[in-house]
């Protein structure tokens, strides 16, 4: 849907993206993929949360959904308020549909800056039906949000907009701020503010602010409006994303892309104490027994991240990161233990047998391994069973050691 006829707003002391704010879907760029349940979002209206990144349209849209219903609307800030005006602007909502018969919307900005139990406080009336709940978020809804108001909402997911939707938001504040000189930044405003439409329209704002006769080195310009542009939040879809693509580039050993999300991590802010961790887990999941230092590596890399901090600890965390790289790589223990605990969900209590028993009779059955030559001793372990194997090993690294001299020991077979 395109707008023919574009009037812009006069309220110059506006920011720009405010100024432009559509008034109708008509003048809505972008989400094309969700077309359709806006559709159906208005000839069949239910609470609803809009998530994903900033500047990609979710409280506009929430303000657009309120013009098509023709509903009253209350914009409420979990950024700023709590659970005390929550409930003031309720009952206001309230009375007003018991006198006037009168529906409203109620819209919460950054749903997620409610805890679990603030967020339970909106199920009753959610359950009642006595607002259509609406509410905005830039994190997954799946850990930010509960079950509990989960399932009485539906779920939209906004984009990241498309450099050409930019571009015709950014023709658009040419127009409002008629500047037609800074037409030359289209294209790089439009690639560089990674699809978010609100910081697209406030660089061109910050270049609206330079002379035309200052804007000759346009390389330079750009370097300076962009130098803080990066995006990566910690709690949103591209942490998990970023550390996602680590895990996998550590366990594929690529030490250059693995370095690569570590300093992405680094330089968004991420905890270096979460980065520690992962490496721990990595180490026994990805590497185990074809390398048991790894183990002790990361631990230690655990241990001096939380004790020097940053900027020091990015040192010991490459070095860990490039260790695991380099590292040969088993997932036996992994699997191992995954299979056990499958086989002891899946059966009925395993009984132990009576000879490893601590308080069974037969006890004294049980034989001493030390008592014998080269300190092993053929003897049953598994209760009387079918026949189980849960270790695969490999022949990776130093696990192809621990075996052969396992082999060697016990004398058995591979």
């Amino acid at each position: 849907m395109q707008l023919d006829v574009f009037q812009p707003k006069s309220n110059s002391s506006l920011p720009l993206a405010a100024q432009l704010r559509p008034k109708s879907l008509d003048e809505f760029f972008g989400q094309v993929t969700i077309r359709t349940q806006l559709e159906k979002l208005i000839s069949h209206p239910r609470h609803v949360i809009f998530w994903g990144p900033p500047g990609t349209g979710k409280t506009t849209l929430a303000h657009l959904m309120a013009a098509e219903l023709n509903k009253d609307f209350e914009v409420f800030s979990a950024v700023t308020s709590g659970i005390p005006e929550l409930k003031k602007i309720i009952s206001g909502i309230i009375d007003k549909r018991k006198e006037l018969h009168k529906e409203t919307i109620l819209f919460i900005d950054e749903i997620h800056r409610f805890n679990k139990s603030q967020q339970d406080a909106l199920l009753p009336y959610l359950e009642n039906g006595d607002f259509l709940f609406m509410g905005a978020t830039t994190e997954y809804p799946q850990t930010s949000l509960n079950k509990a108001l989960l399932s009485r909402v539906s779920l939209i997911e906004l984009k990241k907009l498309d450099p050409k939707d930019l571009k015709e938001i950014l023709n658009r504040g040419l127009h409002e701020l008629k500047r037609p000189d800074l037409k030359v930044f289209i294209d790089n405003l439009s690639e560089l503010s990674n699809g978010d439409a609100r910081f697209c329209l406030n660089q061109l704002s910050v270049l609206a602010s330079y002379k035309t006769e200052d804007l000759q080195n346009k390389e330079k310009i750009l370097k300076e409006i962009f130098q803080y542009a990066r995006q990566y939040d910690k709690n949103s879809n591209r942490h998990y994303d970023v550390i996602s693509a680590f895990i996998k580039s550590v366990r594929g050993s690529d030490p250059e892309a693995a370095l690569l999300y570590l300093a992405i991590m680094l330089d968004g802010g991420e905890d270096p104490e979460f980065i520690a961790r992962r490496l721990m887990i990595l180490a026994s999941e990805d590497i185990g027994l074809a390398n048991s230092q790894a183990l002790q590596v990361t631990t230690n890399t655990h241990y001096v991240t939380k004790q020097i901090g940053m900027p020091e600890a990015r040192i010991s965390l490459a070095q860990a990161t490039i260790y695991l790289c380099l590292s040969p790589k088993s997932n036996s223990a992994y699997l191992a233990i995954n299979e056990a605990l499958q086989f002891v969900a899946e059966n009925p209590t395993i009984e132990v047998p009576a000879h490893l028993s601590n308080t069974s009779p037969e006890k004294k059955n049980y034989l001493y391994p030390h008592d014998f030559n080269g300190h092993w001793v053929d003897q049953e372990y598994l209760p009387h069973m079918k026949a189980v194997k849960f270790y695969h090993p490999t022949t990776q690294g130093s696990e192809k050691a621990l075996l052969d001299q396992f082999m060697q020991f016990t004398g058995r077979k591979k």
